[in-house]
């Protein structure tokens, strides 16, 4: 890790995305569905890395926790899992998490799921599609 100092928006505010892990993965046609777990972890390294690159602040939330991996923060990311259970399950804990927020216009919100993208738009919070997030991933790792 480099102490030089990081990017940040036209703002001169580093960017906040609370992202809907599943929703992302699921825009991949990768066969993530033969092993989610390990598309889970690759994943979580894929935002640590962006994360770096760009001194942005992550929050991904799952639907469900394999077991073998913990909530908690992996440098500049926060991995969190949903509090129920079931498809879309982290829906919920992305919402409130808007609405507890001290300043939701400060988070963009990463999913394609137009029920979410409404209840947290709803509360203030900017919005990012799956695939637009993924891009941006790709184009952090890759810059042409």
């Amino acid at each position: 890790m480099s102490d030089e100092p990081r990017p940040r928006t036209r703002t001169g505010r580093r960017k906040r995305w609370l992202v809907d892990g599943m929703n992302v993965i699921g825009s991949r046609p990768d066969r993530w569905w033969n092993d989610p777990d390990r598309a889970m972890r690759r994943f979580i390294d894929e935002l640590v890395d962006y994360a770096e690159a760009t001194g942005d602040e992550v929050v991904v939330v799952f639907d469900r926790q394999p077991r073998d991996l913990t909530p908690g923060t992996r440098w500049r990311i926060e991995v969190m899992f949903a509090s129920r259970t079931g498809r879309n399950a982290a829906d919920h804990d992305i919402a409130e998490f808007v609405a507890e927020a001290e300043a939701p216009e400060t988070i963009t919100v990463v999913t394609s799921d137009r029920a979410l993208v409404d209840r947290v738009k709803k509360r203030g919070a900017k919005v990012a599609s799956a695939g637009s997030f993924r891009r941006r991933l790709d184009d952090t790792r890759d810059p042409r």
